[in-house]
């Protein structure tokens, strides 16, 4: 659980300043990550059309004089299959323990949360609940209207609102309706912070995006990205990356032939490192077995699913 514990600055803040946590749920897919970089305006959350792309609770934190908001990517819902499955949902659970207001993502067709316990929770909750129809761009007015009339009666608590994220339609007057329902408090973070990840889950993050873009399949599943190595200096960042896979026969099929597929995804991974560090990268990767790695408490520690 993130413990929302109000830093000692009471005597710099005024009583007007408002803070709050945004809590983004959903379903896989409906674009959570695209929303909450757009709202923060920085691409902090990693993007792919695959399901299960983001795996961890990642803090957004917008900053303006007179408030703080701290936006809550989260994995989408789903029934987990395994530990580290489990884990997920263990932080899309927390979510529901320090909000100040949800933001429930759907699309259109979206029928509640794979989850029931979490949609029971929606229901019930005594916070603020925006219902946001996401990828409004598309669909058509009829059928839009069909959606809004569909959670109108299944979601009677929540404040309706269509947007697109993707195209940055609505997304000002949803920023605006937040502004004024989170609660007046004092910055929970400092006022020139951004995230709560640090440069290593960013640069593990960029990696592994390259995986989910690069193989089908259930490889970039069973993937995960381990910064042995970050060492900056003024004109460079050097960089080592470990892949681990699950399986033996996935360290091939990671590599490639002659080395052709790793050596792609290491191209692409360093144009975003470069592009996000607005710095020159020299990034090398290798690919290791951790046999399966996703059902080890031990390596899910290790990769930060759990304390």
């Amino acid at each position: 659980m993130t413990e929302k514990t109000i830093p000692q600055l009471s005597h710099l803040c005024p009583m007007e300043h408002k803070s709050g946590f945004v809590n983004i749920i959903g379903n896989p897919n409906v674009g959570k990550s695209t929303l909450m970089n757009a709202l923060v305006g920085e691409r902090l959350s990693i993007i792919t059309p695959k399901a299960q792309t983001t795996r961890h609770r990642i803090f957004g934190i917008l900053n303006e004089p007179e408030y703080q908001i701290v936006f809550s990517d989260t994995p989408g819902v789903i029934q987990p299959a395994y530990k580290m499955q489990e884990h997920m949902m263990k932080f899309v659970s927390d979510s529901f323990e320090d909000a100040d207001v949800f933001l429930y993502l759907v699309e259109p067709g979206d029928r509640a949360l794979k989850d029931e316990g979490f949609f029971q929770k929606l229901l019930n909750t005594k916070v603020p609940v925006l219902l946001i129809i996401n990828k409004i761009d598309t669909t058509n007015q009829e059928k839009l209207e069909e959606e809004v009339a569909y959670w109108t009666e299944h979601l009677p608590n929540a404040e309706i609102i269509p947007i697109s994220a993707l195209e940055q339609a609505n997304t000002t007057y949803l920023l605006d309706r937040l502004i004024t329902l989170i609660p007046p408090s004092p910055p929970y973070f400092d006022k020139d912070a951004l995230t709560d990840k640090t440069e290593r889950f960013f640069v593990s993050e960029i990696v592994r995006e390259q995986i989910l873009l690069n193989y089908k399949k259930e490889v970039p599943y069973s993937v995960e990205v381990d910064v042995e190595e970050f060492k900056e200096a003024d004109d460079i960042i050097r960089i080592r990356t470990v892949i681990y896979v699950a399986r033996d026969t996935q360290k091939g099929i990671i590599i490639g032939h002659k080395g052709s597929k790793l050596k792609q995804v290491g191209i692409g991974a360093r144009k975003q490192l470069e592009s996000f560090f607005a710095k020159q990268v020299h990034l090398e990767t290798f690919v290791k077995v951790k046999k399966n790695w996703r059902d080890s408490d031990l390596h899910l520690k290790r990769f930060g699913y759990k304390n």
